[in-house]
């Protein structure tokens, strides 16, 4: 247990830390300081164990120990299962322990000299072929250090506000359609992290546009995935804006004095649906 591990700032950008709970990155990172930094065997009740750099022979509840107050072995067994889906270790369990194995532990935990070295070497490869061949794509990719691509092998934890709000889609459209075909939920959740990510829309927002949209008699025949959702944000938003700002209504089911064409008559809505519609007006956050 002596010496100390490096622990990467761009940690901070991976989603492994990012949609992790607090309990789930004290856990990553007691992991990261109890795995052996180099070759070990010893002997115990007669039975030889060896490990290698970056593993370690532990238990659930030698985890939740390590990791302190307010950890428990739920936590440790919800938290090895998602870092798995992630591909950041492997975790093998017998009916006595288990061998946690954090993937790629030499690349990261390499000595600086060793490291520094490499990537000096790495690029010397590269500044001469890319000399010689600045067309050649192939060479530059296979010479070049890259960090591993945190999208490619995206999972989202179904804790996640991502996969959350892909939830909620879906089982709004199973409310109107019961025969509605179950999506690529994790597909779906990368459409609602772009939207949040690159459209600069607030969890709050998509939200409501979901409710919206779903009891609307005519978007929610339209609007039947993240991606036409994000397609037609700002349009939607723009109708329930104008529909809000409508303020001497006669008919109480009346919404909108510029309804599309096809838009169904307000009668074929249920007073539930009604209701549920002017409390959304009142509360929406845009």
């Amino acid at each position: 247990m002596a010496g100390w591990i490096k622990l990467y700032r761009d940690l901070l950008n991976k989603p492994i830390w990012i949609e992790s709970s607090p309990e789930q990155k004290a856990i990553l990172i007691t992991l990261l300081m109890m795995v052996n930094h180099q070759e070990n065997e010893w002997e115990w009740q007669g039975k030889l164990y060896s490990v290698k750099p970056g593993q370690v022979i532990t238990s659930l509840d030698s985890i939740a120990q390590k990791c302190g107050k307010g950890v428990s072995i739920q936590n440790v067994r919800t938290a090895l299962k998602r870092f798995e889906k992630y591909g950041f270790l492997t975790n093998e369990s017998t009916n006595k322990n288990r061998l946690i194995t954090i993937v790629k532990w030499g690349f990261y935990q390499n000595n600086a000299e060793e490291l520094t070295s490499k990537l000096t070497g790495d690029q010397q490869k590269t500044n001469k072929r890319l000399t010689s061949n600045k067309n050649d794509k192939e060479l530059k990719n296979d010479n070049e250090v890259k960090k591993p691509s945190s999208r490619k092998s995206e999972i989202y934890d179904e804790e996640s506000v991502p996969f959350q709000l892909a939830l909620r889609l879906f089982k709004n459209i199973r409310k109107n359609n019961a025969g509605f075909k179950e999506p690529n939920l994790q597909k779906w959740s990368d459409d609602f992290r772009l939207m949040m990510e690159r459209d600069n829309r607030t969890e709050e927002q998509i939200v409501y546009l979901i409710d919206w949209c779903q009891q609307n008699s005519f978007w929610k025949a339209n609007i039947l995935s993240p991606s036409k959702l994000r397609k037609q944000f700002d349009q939607l938003v723009l109708k329930i804006q104008a529909e809000k700002q409508i303020k001497h209504i006669k008919n109480p089911q009346q919404f909108s004095l510029d309804r599309p064409s096809h838009w169904e008559e307000p009668n074929s809505l249920s007073k539930e649906e009604l209701d549920n519609l002017r409390k959304m007006e009142e509360e929406m956050p845009f």
